[in-house]
């Protein structure tokens, strides 16, 4: 059955007033930022004696302090009141800080616009944990990931039309000013009647106690994420990106006036570019992905945000600005300038690859008694490194660096973050690998997979053709496996780190070595009884002849400690490619099969631990492996 698109979400209420609840708040910050930003950068003379450049970094900055100080307070408030209604007080309070926004642009008083800054980021950290708790609690599994590229691109198109509308607006003379404050006054309201329409949510935690101290709350929120490793790490990995992202975008007005010779125009082109970038990326994870978590993206992304980093300092260096200033289409027509543009684009693209699966990672895999707070100290996190991000690009450009050479240094750091937090968690590393083989040497069909349970102990039982076998079955399961496995091959060199890494249990026969035998049936039933799954291959060898072999008893053994679920599953197709033990022509096969291999996974209903027989296994993964070996 082909699964339903992802913008059918739209259509229902359950997703769509959310949708456009966000995507308003998103278009009418940054409406209101980037008109601050271009005036700061272009009529600086008229509001202000602060060099624009430290004002680029400053204003973002402030934006995001307030997701310093009350984030942690507000997953509290998110956890314990119903998000429809706190959706609602947040458009509320946001109509009146852009009263504020008014006065400031019609009386030409900073300070009122900077506080107006500050207030919407007040506003914008109260309705974060709101937005991304609201999805797991909404959504069906595999709707998560598409739910959550759809708000990904919903918010970088909101964020880039935002930007558009802002610094078109605002350059309009006479009366850009009261452009501005007209249209971000106007937005606000809107956004207020598509929060009206959003459905009751009922908050996880009602019984929760708000604690008053919101810097001791925020030490505490944070201190209880790290209890979830990969939570925390994937929490790390979330906040580099906008460490990144905010680096990189503060950039952009400086960047497009001094290197580019541009007009605010160009300005807008850059951001137009990057925004579509994420957008495109955000889209693309789910058909990616598979209609499931697939974190084997974030580490593609990484690696496309550093090489497109590099090259984007390179193609900076080499362009040659035109001696006067040139608005976007001049700039068009420039050499290299379609470099620069291709640059931010994939920059974006791979944005999206890196942040969407970490988001719905972080909403899976947490307490989801906790979710609003677990977002809310990611937020924290956010904050703490967009501010750093500020910090050091005002340090740096203060040493004599250029903004191209900034630009490489981000580029630079994210390749070592990224080594850093994938060596923590191989996890990463081992879906990167096992989805680049599946969309590469492999072409993968899945049948039932979502019998394969979402939480809970199983023991997953399965025909053992290949080398790859675990590649494969891993890449098709929604939930990290632990692997039963030889304990020669566990002791391989150079890969003996990595199956430690992933959690693989050695097993040895009991003539060979009993006490790593015996070991391996403890590991089983402690993972079993911490609620993981884990995965055997009964034959105990992979076949040499295409037939299975007889299933051996240690899966009774298994279910002798552990009375849980067996989930039979075999896979079809896979005998004869490059991974098998098939003696035959292997180029005359490769010929034969074409570039990609054909395979797939089927999943069979689970068996009950006391009919989990070697024998009736057997014809159970006989049955769903047919005659297509």
């Amino acid at each position: 059955m082909s699964q339903p698109n992802q913008f059918s979400l739209l259509t229902q209420r359950r997703f769509g007033p959310f949708f456009w609840t966000q995507f308003l708040g998103a278009f009418n910050d940054n409406l209101f930022k980037t008109a601050l930003l271009v005036v700061m950068t272009y009529d600086a003379i008229n509001w202000t004696t602060l060099d624009p450049s430290l004002l680029n970094n400053l204003i973002p900055g402030l934006f995001i302090l307030p997701y310093v100080l009350f984030s942690a307070t507000s997953g509290q408030i998110a956890d314990k009141f119903d998000k429809a209604k706190l959706a609602r007080i947040v458009k509320v309070a946001e109509i009146a800080i852009m009263l504020v926004a008014g006065i400031g642009w019609m009386t030409h008083t900073l300070w009122l616009l900077v506080a107006a800054v500050i207030g919407m980021g007040m506003h914008s950290t109260l309705f974060g944990p709101v937005k991304y708790a609201y999805l797991p609690q909404n959504l069906k599994p595999d709707e998560l990931v598409g739910g959550n590229g759809v708000v990904e691109m919903g918010t970088f198109v909101g964020i880039l039309l935002g930007e558009v509308a802002g610094a078109i607006l605002v350059g309009y003379k006479p009366n850009g000013i009261m452009l501005v404050a007209g249209a971000t006054l106007l937005f606000a309201v809107l956004g207020l009647a598509a929060a009206w329409r959003i459905p009751p949510s009922p908050a996880p935690a009602p019984e929760l106690r708000i604690s008053r101290n919101f810097i001791a709350e925020s030490w505490r929120n944070l201190a209880y994420s790290r209890q979830n490793r990969t939570v925390f790490l994937s929490m790390l990995g979330n906040s580099w990106f906008w460490f990144y992202g905010a680096l990189l975008l503060a950039q952009f007005p400086v960047f497009s006036k001094d290197y580019l010779m541009g007009d605010h125009s160009v300005f807008v082109l850059l951001l137009t570019v990057f925004s579509l970038g994420i957008g495109v990326g955000s889209l693309l994870c789910e058909r990616l992905s598979g209609h499931k978590v697939e974190i084997g993206l974030v580490p593609f992304g990484s690696i496309g945000l550093s090489v497109f980093g590099i090259d984007l300092y390179f193609a900076s260096e080499a362009f040659i600005a035109s001696t006067t200033a040139v608005d976007w289409l001049g700039l068009l027509n420039q050499p290299g300038a379609w470099r620069i543009l291709g640059d931010l684009v994939m920059i974006g693209v791979f944005g999206g690859f890196f942040i969407v699966p970490l988001f719905a990672l972080i909403q899976t895999r947490c307490d989801q008694k906790h979710v609003s707070r677990t977002i809310a100290g990611m937020n924290i996190l956010n904050a703490i490194f967009m501010v750093a991000s500020a910090g050091v690009a005002i340090l740096l450009l203060g040493q004599g660096f250029s903004i191209p050479e900034l630009f490489l240094t981000t580029a630079l750091l994210n390749a070592v973050v990224a080594v850093y937090i994938f060596s923590l968690v191989p996890e990463f590393l081992m879906r990167f690998l096992a989805w680049l083989l599946i969309h590469t040497v492999y072409r993968v069909r899945t049948l039932d997979t979502a019998r394969i349970p979402s939480e809970g102990p199983a023991v997953l039982v399965c025909n053992h053709v290949s080398y790859v076998d675990a590649i494969v079955i891993n890449a098709a399961s929604p939930r990290p496996i632990r692997f039963v496995m030889d304990h020669r091959i566990f002791k391989t060199p150079f890969l003996r780190w990595i199956f430690r890494a992933v959690n693989a249990i050695p097993i040895a026969p009991a003539k060979e070595d009993p006490w790593t035998m015996e070991k391996a049936f403890v590991d089983i039933a402690h993972a079993l009884h911490d609620g993981e799954l884990v995965c055997i291959f009964p034959e105990g060898r992979l076949t040499s002849t295409g037939e299975m072999n007889e299933f051996r008893h240690g899966i009774s053994k298994v279910m002798e400690r552990s009375k849980v679920p067996v989930i039979p599953m075999a896979l079809r197709g896979l005998w004869g490619s490059w991974f098998t033990r098939d003696q035959g022509n292997l180029f005359g096969r490769r010929i034969a099969r074409g570039m990609r291999s054909q395979l797939a996974l089927a999943v069979g209903q689970p068996v009950a631990p006391e009919q989990a027989t070697p024998e009736y296994l057997q014809q159970q993964v006989m049955a769903l492996r047919g005659e297509w070996k």
